[in-house]
């Protein structure tokens, strides 16, 4: 039996039984159950529907982030689709088809599915794709024919990445190439892939040009980096820690307020107006205000970035971003209990996700090596008898069965990326 009819034997087997034979990919499987969960319609009679009248897209996709750069996606994949017969389609985040590209026999064929301009094509819409898919999960799907949920999509397979806002880190659409099998090729993972981080390069340039302004990267580094209209510096680690109190203050803080905030023994109200002025010669007067001590312009900051994703359930963005503890060496009061306060938050979000992929990032850092708990996880969501799940259970074992120590904090371990 070829891998298509026995992906297909494996589908009609769960939509009837909900039971999941061995071959079927988890990532697949994780989908299936969602979808018939959310009584998603895996019959082909019933098409995702169209969200969008051709005046309502037209009008929607002019104003979207990713209009400007669809010349990339052009540039990228029109060739490769043409070629193949395939199209290639972006969409927002919600899953919307915002453009779908390719020869016009291709298009025909696609359309008949409705996969076409308006139409949504989220996973809870259109059950299990690439597209759908890729935004649940947060990351580059491949769906290879009756692996979809509907069946009016098994004679298609199809891969998708995600892109994302340089500058917030959410997913802001999807980039997609549906076609015949090659579609799901290794070659055409890499091409939406790629696609997709040149978007979001392009976005970085439009972004600096369009939106001048401050960030600051302070996670995983003892020294943050000041970015101010496109002018990146290197701040002193005390430096550092007054930037991180004055982007998470609201407010401002006055001169006594800031002693305590940087250190539990009295530095006095003289050596903290030294070290402000020290910092206004670095930043100048038109980032740093005084009485209070508060920043001028809005700010961008990796770690209140991450915690807008983390307050939005997106936890697989939040990790993509953390590199690490908040200043990990600082003993500044604040920035301590703001590192261990966002370092929670993290770790809770990611056990309480049940993502082996997420897990299996945490573990590999250096925050979370040690964690008894973020192992024994893992092992529950990996295949029982696998030679990984044997791994993770014995990891954690021996983690137990250690004499009990802090979890390190380390700047310089970073997880993989994905």
């Amino acid at each position: 039996m070829d891998t298509t009819s026995a992906l297909r034997k494996a589908h009609e087997l769960f939509v009837c039984t909900k039971t999941v034979l061995p071959f079927v990919r988890p990532m697949i499987a994780g989908s299936w159950r969602r979808c018939a969960t959310a009584r998603v319609s895996c019959d082909d009679r019933r098409l995702p529907p169209a969200r969008m009248g051709a005046d309502e897209v037209a009008d929607y996709r002019a104003r979207h982030p990713l209009a400007p750069v669809l010349p990339v996606f052009d540039a990228l994949l029109r060739d490769p689709a043409d070629d193949c017969g395939h199209v290639f389609a972006i969409s927002d985040a919600g899953g919307t088809l915002l453009w779908v590209r390719g020869r016009t026999g291709a298009l025909d064929r696609a359309e008949r599915m409705n996969f076409a301009e308006g139409v949504g094509w989220s996973e809870s819409s259109a059950g299990t794709n690439a597209p759908g898919t890729a935004l649940v999960l947060r990351q580059p799907v491949q769906v290879f024919s009756a692996e979809h949920y509907n069946e009016v999509a098994h004679p298609w397979s199809c891969s998708a990445a995600p892109i994302r806002d340089p500058g917030s880190g959410r997913i802001v659409g999807v980039v997609d190439i549906t076609g015949d099998e090659s579609a799901a090729s290794p070659y055409a993972l890499a091409l939406v892939r790629a696609a997709a981080r040149a978007a979001e390069t392009e976005l970085i340039g439009r972004g600096r040009k369009a939106r001048p302004g401050v960030r600051i990267r302070a996670l995983g580094r003892d020294e943050a980096v000041l970015e101010v209209d496109g002018h990146v510096r290197t701040l002193s680690p005390r430096h550092s820690e007054i930037l991180v109190v004055l982007a998470l203050a609201q407010g401002g803080r006055s001169a006594g307020r800031l002693a305590v905030d940087l250190s539990e023994v009295d530095l006095g109200m003289s050596t903290v107006r030294a070290e402000m002025s020290r910092l206004r010669a670095v930043l100048g007067d038109e980032l740093l205000d005084s009485r209070p001590y508060a920043l001028r312009r809005p700010v961008s900051a990796d770690f209140t970035v991450m915690s807008t994703l983390l307050a939005e359930g997106s936890v697989h963005d939040a990790m993509a971003i953390y590199d690490g503890p908040l200043l990990p060496s600082s003993e500044a009061p604040f920035v301590r209990d703001h590192r261990t306060a966002l370092e929670q938050q993290l770790r809770g979000a990611v056990l309480a996700s049940g993502d082996a992929g997420l897990l299996r990032r945490w573990v590999s850092a250096g925050w979370g090596a040690a964690d008894v708990t973020a192992w024994q996880a893992l092992a529950t969501q990996l295949p029982r008898g696998s030679a990984a799940h044997g791994a993770a259970a014995a990891r954690a074992r021996g983690l137990v069965d250690e004499p009990a120590r802090p979890r390190p904090v380390a700047a310089s371990s970073q997880p993989p990326r994905a």
